[in-house]
Formats: structure tokens, sequence, C-alpha cells
């Protein structure tokens, strides 16, 4: 471990780290613009120049290495200063070189509160500049509906550039001339259409990249921030809401490092203003044909009229994707009061079972595990579509193996931004796999932990239980089971951010009940009377027959076209709900608004509605619903925590037999941007899709 003397205190430092990291360590703040923890050096802005003891000029602290220092002649450590007068004018000269051709635009920047370079023109700055030349005017760039430019702001820190190559993994972004004339461009004045480019505005260290939904609408002190979670995708990535008043007015990222890192994708970051249209905010009840709004009394009161007398088995509930525990909790607790075990989360048709044991259904390697595995098998899925930010991270660990890390890809196939073999279509090749007569397991060679990530386009499907099977017996060959090195390298990718709590919570057909498809036919048969969707959109509504359907949701989907009684919800902002993500982390969002009109908080209503019914759930509040969720199944009391489940279902569910068919696997996702109810209620994620859909991305006929 090398020691350095940083302002005059001794410290000893990790190897391999750069005089900035380890000016952080010792807990000194070292100002920059370029820099950035989780993107190359570029050493470009200078702005982070130190004194090192025995060097002629100010080093730039972001580009030299601890190791990369010599101990002084008397054997002391190397000596770094980072207060001198020295390093103090030689970061106001850089500043002062930076200001030369920004503009003066301060009270018309959208960054204004949240600029880098305020803040350091606070602590480096002068009153006046000594240049009387014009500034540097450079003409506007097209980035797409969701980035605004204002190049002439530019300070050609490349933050921006290095994110879309190594992180998003397009060459989107690029420079084009040098010195003075250099201009950060897309080459072709094209929008750019990865579905992370939202981040590079986070990114930007000035006012050169703003969000142009968000633009000119608040300044961030007019802001209410809360901490919540994202349920656009099953990750559960960190972010924060900011409102004002009654609306939700952007999204940001939170640091999370065991989940999304600091990125989020760009439906994460802009769906807000799909919160606000096309609002469930009242009651309704179908008369004569047409929806009619009514009360609350009125709409339990045609609830409670169908129910009475009613037989068990004649009724069921479907769980939508955005569905929080506590609502499926008392849903499900329902459902046992009428005598009905006609219950199911997966409104896709995924044949995941609770039966089979938790590890069959959850992401066991943690998605903290992608920076440790050393092979990957892709079966099913399209992650850049599914999990873009988990993509994201697969294309790091790649990256860091420059290329010696084997990927097998087996389903349709797609550019996920990183090379990968193309092993085959279906389930042929996956059988392939699990009996170990197929090439990719030389490729695998001595690998320790590889990874199997399987995903909803292998699972719902008619022959979805049996392609789990195969994949489990896929794991076993590949030696994704590593009990020595306590790994468990197989995955489910799930793409509903209630499909795990959902299972964790046993909302799935009982003893001789149905499931979503057969849920259907009953309701198509006369069998199922009455379907109760909670936030279920994805399902064939026009399989539904004569059913009497009760929807509750936040958002006039297909799911509410088809009601005959709608319960107006609250959407994930304006409630504190409980998910698990796709690796069984148990997180919560919080309440940054309350829901509009006449809506409320979807476990109250289910609440209401049994009493109503004159079956009361034993619980009056959120906190007696968790102690008596938390009662029956405490993981969902580990917030923030996993629990490991017992790798010993995936050994036992490899010996069973896998009856599988010949079709191809498929896409889980049609449209990245409108796969949810409040995606399809947005007009930005309309504008994305229709960018998107016109985009024609096969580069040969043979493209999948």
């Amino acid at each position: 471990m090398p020691k350095l003397i940083i302002d005059g205190k001794e410290h000893d430092m990790p190897d391999g780290i750069t005089l900035i990291q380890a000016c952080e360590l010792a807990g000194i703040e070292i100002p920059r613009f370029c820099y950035h923890e989780r993107l190359s050096i570029a050493g470009n802005c200078r702005m982070c120049l130190v004194e090192v003891a025995g060097m002629p000029k100010p080093v730039a602290s972001c580009a030299m290495g601890v190791n990369d220092l010599l101990p002084a002649r008397d054997g002391t450590p190397p000596t770094i200063v980072t207060d001198s007068e020295t390093v103090k004018k030689a970061r106001e000269g850089v500043l002062e070189f930076l200001l030369i051709n920004h503009p003066l635009d301060c009270p018309i920047c959208d960054q204004g509160g949240e600029c880098d370079l305020q803040d350091q023109t606070m602590a480096y700055g002068f009153d006046a500049g000594r240049f009387q030349d014009n500034k540097r005017a450079v003409e506007e760039k097209y980035l797409g509906p969701l980035i605004d430019t204002f190049m002439t702001r530019c300070i050609h820190c490349t933050r921006c550039i290095r994110f879309m190559t190594e992180v998003a993994g397009v060459e989107e972004l690029g420079a084009i001339g040098r010195g003075e004339d250099m201009e950060i461009t897309t080459y072709l004045e094209h929008g750019m259409f990865s579905n992370l480019s939202g981040n590079v505005v986070d990114l930007c260290p000035v006012g050169a990249l703003t969000s142009k939904p968000y633009a000119f609408v608040a300044r961030p002190w007019e802001l209410t921030k809360t901490p919540s979670i994202d349920v656009m995708d099953a990750l559960g990535s960190a972010i924060r809401v900011d409102a004002r008043g009654k609306e939700v007015l952007r999204i940001l990222p939170r640091i999370n490092d065991a989940v999304n890192e600091e990125w989020i994708s760009d439906k994460t970051r802009h769906v807000w203003d799909g919160l606000r249209t096309q609002r469930l905010d009242r009651p309704y009840v179908r008369r004569n044909g047409k929806l009619v709004p009514a009360s609350w009394d009125e709409a339990f009161a045609a609830v409670a009229t169908r129910l009475a007398g009613l037989d068990g088995a004649r009724f069921a509930a479907i769980a939508g994707a955005l569905a929080a525990a506590e609502e499926m909790f008392a849903l499900k607790l329902l459902a046992e009061q009428l005598g009905s075990a006609n219950i199911d989360c997966r409104q896709d048709g995924a044949k995941l079972d609770p039966a089979l044991g938790r590890a069959t259904y959850l992401f066991n390697s943690t998605i903290e595990g992608i920076d440790q595995a050393d092979a990957f098998l892709l079966v099913g899925t399209n992650p850049r579509h599914e999990a873009p930010v988990l993509n994201a991270r697969i294309l790091k660990r790649t990256r860091h193996a420059q290329g010696k890390l084997p990927v097998g890809l087996i389903g349709a196939e797609a550019d996920l931004t990183y090379a990968y073999d193309y092993l085959g279509a279906g389930t042929e090749t996956l059988a392939k796999i699990a009996d170990g007569s197929h090439p990719f397991i030389e490729q695998l060679g001595g690998s320790e932990r590889p990874m199997l990530i399987l995903g909803q386009a292998a699972l719902a499907r008619p022959d979805g239980a049996g392609v789990l099977a195969l994949a489990a017996k896929a794991a076993m060959q590949i030696g994704a089971l590593n009990a020595s090195l306590g790994w468990n390298g197989f995955n489910v990718l799930h793409t509903a951010a209630a499909r795990v709590a959902g299972l964790d919570l046993g909302f799935v057909p009982g003893q001789g009940g149905r499931d979503v498809e057969t849920i259907l036919d009953g309701a198509s048969a006369g069998e199922i009377e009455i379907v109760y969707l909670l936030g279920a959109d994805e399902i064939g509504m026009d399989r539904l027959g004569d059913a009497f359907v009760i929807y509750q949701g936040s958002h006039g989907d297909e799911g509410a076209h088809r009601a005959d009684v709608i319960l107006p919800g609250g959407a994930y902002t304006e409630k504190s709900g409980t998910y698990l993500n796709t690796e069984g982390r148990a997180q919560l969002t919080a309440r940054a608004v309350f829901p509009p009109g006449e809506a409320r908080e979807d476990w109250k209503i289910v609440r209401a509605l049994s009493g109503v019914l004159g079956k009361p759930l034993p619980f009056d509040s959120l906190q007696a619903l968790r102690a008596e969720m938390y009662a029956r199944h405490p993981q969902f009391a580990l917030i923030d925590q996993i629990e490991p489940a017992d790798s010993a279902a995936i050994e036992h569910l490899a010996k069973t037999p896998a009856k599988v068919g010949k079709e191809r696997f498929g896409h889980a996702i049609k449209d990245f941007y409108l796969s949810n109810p409040i995606a399809r209620a947005s007009s930005i994620m309309a504008n994305l899709s229709a960018m998107h859909a016109g985009l024609d991305r096969k580069a040969t006929g043979t493209d999948g």
C-alpha cells in the first residue's frame, strides 16, 4: 500500500488509484470538470491541478497514479499539496481560460443552480475578465427530442462522448475540429438513439446539454425532492422525484452502486409527463353501456351487488406490472375471504412457480455480481430493451475483460452494444447446451463464474415450464452453480416491477385455481363472472367475454376501457409501496405528490372494499398491513437487502423432464417506450417510439 503525505498528513492508499481519488479518500475535495469516477480519464480540463514535491509544475491529479510517484531522497513518502498559493493561482488561471469563450447567460440557463462551472467560479473566479476579444459562437446541434443543446457554453470536457461510447455503448457523439474550433456533434446531425442518452445531461458540468422536455419549467430550489424507486422495469433503479405543488416535473438518478450505479434509462427519466395525463381521478360505473362518474359508495355498492352470493370459484383477480406488494397482499387476502383461488400476477403468462423454489425466479448472482462474471449466456432476452442499465453493466464487464470474456445469445438477434456469439434461435440450441454437445461449452474453458440470464420471452409461452427446466440443466452444464465460490449464476431477468413481489407473496393460483390464460378462457366461456384487474392492462381484453370487470389503476388504459367499475388508484410517485426487484431486493417508493382528485392509495381501496363486502381485512393502517405482510413473508422487511435463495431448488429443477416445442424465442417487449400505462400516456414516450419506429437498423437482409 503506497503512503502519501497530503497537506501535511500521512495516509495509506490502495494500489492503482489516482491522486484525485487519493485526495478524496483523505477528505479533500478537488475541483474538476472532465474527470468522472465512472468514465475513462481524459485529463483535458486541468482544473484538478495539485502540487507534487519534486515536480517542476502542478500536475493534473486525475491523470497521475499514486503508484507513479517516487519517495523523496530521504525516504519520506511523496508529498502532495492541494491548498498552496501556487495551486490556487494555477486553478484560477485554468478557470479564467475556460471563461474566455463562455457566455454570460446564467440567468436564462436551465443549469443555473446545478452548474459545476458556477460553483467553481465562486471559488476560483474573478469579478471581471481580462480578455476583450469576441467570444466564440458555435452552432447548436440536434440531439433528438430529449436533449437541448447550447454548444457555445461547451468547455470540451468530453464527458458526454465518453459516456456514450463507454457506458451506453454507442458511438453517437464525437468531436470534430481542433483547439478553439473543436465541436461536439453526432457527425450526421441526427438524434441520439440510445435509450440511456439522457444521462449526458447530468454529466454535463455546464449548460451545454440540458433536458429539452424540462426546459424553462422550474428552478431546482423550487422543487421538493423525494428519494424513490423506479418501476419502469424490474431493476429497481434509485431515483429522485422532483415535484412542485401537485405535479412531478422531473426524475433524476440517485447513486446506488449495487443496482444502477448512477444511471437511469430514458424511459425512467422522462416518463413523468405520463403521470399527469389520462389519469383516473374519480370512480366510474358502467350504466346503459357507458361509464359514468360515481361516488366511492356507489362504486363499492355496484361491486358488492355483483359479488353477493357469488361462488368464489367464479371470481378471479389479476395483478399488473406496476402493482406494489401492499395492494397485492391485500387483494390476495380478499380473494381468500371470497373463497377464490383464481389469482395471478403473471399477466404475460410466464411459467414461473414459487412452489419450485425462490431461486428459480430470481437474479441469483445479483446485479453487482455481473462485475465478477467471467462468461455470459443470454437466453430469450434482450437486456438492452428489458433492463438498459443492467445491459450497460454487462458492457462494462466485457470492456474490462478486453474481449476475452465469452458471451453467447440464444434467441432473437439484437444490437446489445457488445460483441456476442449468436448460438441459435430457440430450444434446440438450449438443449445442446444442456447436454454439453454445443461448441460454446468449449469456449467457456475454465470459467469459474459463468452467468446464465433467462428472459421472459423464453418463459411466457406454453412450454415455458419446460424451457425453465432446460435452462436449469444448461446452468448446471456450464458450471453456473459453484458452491465452493458461493456462486449462483442462474438468473431470471424480469420485465415487470411487481413480478418478484407477486411470486414471493404467492399471488398465483391456489389449489384448483386458474392462471391468467385459464381465467381468460373461463371468462370467455362464462365460467368466470367477475374479474378484478389490479392495474393489469397487458392481457387480451377481448377474451373477457361478458364478465363483470373491476379495474383498479391510475390510468385510463386498456383495462379501464373494458371495465364495468373503475376504482382510481395512485401511481408509484403517489404512494409508499414495497417492490422487490429482479434480484429480490426489497425497496420502497415514497409519496412525492398526492393522487389526483378522488384517487386513493391502492391498499386503502382494497381495505375499504373488504369492509363494504362484510369481510374486513385485519389491518387499518399501512403499518399494520406491513406488519402482517412481514410476519408471513419476512423477506419484505429486509429493505435494500437481498435474502439469498437456496440453489438446491435449481439442482432439483434441472432433474425434472423438460418438454419443449421448437418455436423460436421472440421479444418480451415489443416497444420499449410504450410498455406500460404510464408510458403510453406520455407524449415524450410517444415521440421516442415514433422516432425509433422510423429508424431502420438492419444492416443486411439477413439481420433478425
